[in-house]
């Protein structure tokens, strides 16, 4: 190792994830809904140099293994993100992100007018599509800014 690169120690159990776009890391901890009131030990490279995509963002979360509903949602802001679950720093899985078909509960549909913002006991649930994901209530389609979504 040289002077000028920067090392981050290894986490003995969690999450790795790697080849996050530059400047989404942050996006990353809020759909985790990490914001460093529950204990975890995060550890965030941003804009940090790769030879697959120029520059990118990488996440470690100490003491966490993702859901695979985090992990669906996930690939709609980070598609091209590798997982890598960590037990007794060792790789014990790698994975790629894959989009599901549909994502349910995680997003808010932006149409104040559809039937998931009227009070009624319905979960929003979007159809997953290739420019973005689509209400299947009321086909309203979210094309960017998927973060700004996130159900609370």
């Amino acid at each position: 190792m040289t002077d000028t690169e920067l090392r981050v120690s290894k986490i003995r159990n969690g999450t790795v994830i790697d080849h996050v776009n530059a400047g989404e890391a942050l996006h990353v901890l809020a759909l985790l809904d990490i914001d460093g009131s529950g204990g975890e030990a995060v550890s965030l490279g941003m804009n940090v140099p790769s030879q697959t995509m120029g520059k990118k963002d990488v996440v470690k979360v100490e003491g966490r293994e993702l859901s695979q509903n985090e992990l669906d949602v996930l690939s709609l802001i980070a598609p091209d993100a590798t997982i890598n679950i960590i037990r007794e720093y060792e790789v014990a899985e790698k994975k790629r992100v894959e989009p599901p078909e549909t994502v349910d509960g995680v997003l808010a549909c932006p149409n104040p007018d559809c039937i998931t913002n009227a009070g009624e006991p319905v979960r929003p649930r979007f159809d997953v599509l290739s420019e973005g994901v689509r209400c299947a209530y009321c086909e309203t389609i979210v094309r960017d800014d998927l973060t700004d979504h996130l159900v609370a």
